[in-house]
């Protein structure tokens, strides 16, 4: 998000309403509910700041070498190691980060398919669009996330429709992977690629991007670049 670069902005917006108010509708609680107004006019000066938002599913680790164990992030955003019960750490940031650039640069989710027919989270269809983008996980994640399978957490969790969950693969409807390592569900994996999400970038444009998004979006939580590392990345050069 981003602030309002003069507070006038706000202060004309609102004397607008007395003249003529927004439009809205009355919910079952005969509360009001006003529309979304995404226009406040061109922009009087380049002085916006971003700002942190969502702090209500951030979460805090302890000590920065801790490793958190239940399940964090909205759904679009899940890193895989959450998913898979690995454990995460401030590494996870990276890979939200990544993800985030797709809503900022073509206006919509970089992960589309990830909610069933009746609207709930599955993580299976989350793990098969990241392998179509990414090509199939390293081993080493899916043998920690098998070693780990079996882990419960210190107290389990309530989800919808009341059910108890005690572990991240009862959480998220695993296993996901066989024996040998290889994905049991082959068929939900897209036939489109990381590039094909970036119809608005010419391709000198989406070749910088892609090289850039990839240093975060990268399977093994240490093969993410850290936020020093990605603010030298030659895509961040001003020309």
């Amino acid at each position: 998000m981003v602030t309002f670069e003069d507070p006038v902005v706000l202060n004309e917006f609102m004397d607008s309403q007395l003249n003529t108010a927004m439009q809205y509708k009355t919910d079952l609680s005969s509360r009001p509910v006003y529309r979304c107004c995404n226009d406040f006019g061109p922009l009087r000066k380049v002085r916006n700041i971003p700002k942190i938002v969502d702090f209500g599913l951030s979460t805090r680790l302890p000590c920065q070498n801790d490793r958190g164990i239940y399940p964090i992030q909205p759904d679009h955003y899940r890193a895989p190691e959450v998913i898979l019960g690995c454990g995460w750490s401030t590494s996870t940031d990276i890979w939200n980060f990544g993800v985030l650039l797709w809503d900022m640069i073509q206006g919509r989710e970089l992960f589309q398919h990830i909610h069933n027919t009746q609207g709930h989270y599955a993580a299976k269809s989350h793990l098969a669009e990241m392998i179509g983008f990414l090509g199939p996980p390293p081993r080493e994640l899916v043998e920690k996330a098998r070693s780990m399978s079996g882990q419960q957490w210190p107290e389990p969790i309530k989800v919808e429709d009341d059910e108890i969950c005690a572990s991240a693969m009862e959480y998220f409807g695993g296993p996901f992977f066989d024996g040998d390592g290889n994905f049991l569900h082959d068929d939900l994996i897209p036939e489109r690629k990381l590039a094909d999400t970036l119809p608005s970038l010419d391709e000198r444009e989406r070749e910088g991007f892609l090289s850039f998004v990839r240093t975060m979006l990268a399977w093994l939580p240490e093969d993410r670049k850290t936020a020093r590392e990605l603010a030298d990345h030659p895509f961040l050069r001003l020309k």
